[in-house]
């Protein structure tokens, strides 16, 4: 007898995904704000220091949404919103591969391609139109015939 694991897809995907946001977004609350709005000002991003606040808030609510499965279909849209920016103003330039290692002196170490950006553009994209899934709020809520938190 096989055993249906598909339930737990979407609660791995929000775990990964919302720690990945966390541990980016905690820095830039923190003690990597003042870097983070320099490097905004650099690439022509409008009112830096809004901005650096903006996006640090929505990765840090963001991760912790994703964890607890609320709000996911606005909270994935939104970070997709953001990642998109990220794939056009910094990561594109970079190529495709997270690490670049073709080169005849050895393997390339610095900015990540748009690799990364497009792998949590999906997994954020699988949840937006699958989903929380049965293991979070949103799901439990459902379960127990309660109206549902719209949106997703």
């Amino acid at each position: 007898m096989k055993r249906d694991w598909s339930a737990w897809a979407p609660l791995v995907l929000r775990l990964m995904l919302g720690f990945g946001f966390l541990y980016h977004g905690v820095p830039k609350l923190s003690w990597g704000h003042a870097g983070f709005v320099i490097m905004l000002d650099t690439m022509g991003i409008p009112a830096p220091s809004l901005m650096a606040w903006a996006v640090g808030i929505l990765e840090v609510v963001g991760g912790l949404a994703l964890w607890a499965g609320v709000f996911t279909t606005t909270i994935g849209a939104l970070l997709i919103v953001e990642l998109s920016v990220a794939l056009f103003k910094v990561h594109l330039a970079h190529g495709f591969n997270f690490v670049n290692l073709v080169d005849p002196s050895g393997p390339q170490f610095g900015m990540p391609g748009y690799e990364p950006v497009l792998l949590y553009m999906a997994g954020l994209l699988a949840i937006v139109l699958g989903g929380p899934g049965k293991y979070s709020v949103h799901g439990m809520r459902a379960a127990k015939g309660m109206p549902s938190m719209a949106p997703m």
